[in-house]
């Protein structure tokens, strides 16, 4: 559940960022995949920590 959050958080953020530098949709879609697979990738991360922590 961290992953899709932080993909789904990322995207918005990756979009808000792009239109506040005035970017075009096009931009605004590289933006939020970009900030999406990064959010996802640290709630993946962050996932197995919680696992690996909450295990020993």
């Amino acid at each position: 559940m961290l992953a899709i959050g932080g993909f789904l958080l990322g995207a918005l953020l990756g979009a808000f960022r792009a239109h506040q530098l005035g970017g075009k949709p096009a931009d605004l879609a590289q933006y939020a995949a970009g900030f999406g697979i990064l959010f996802g990738l640290a709630g993946v991360i962050a996932t197995i920590v919680l696992h690996r922590l909450a295990a020993g």
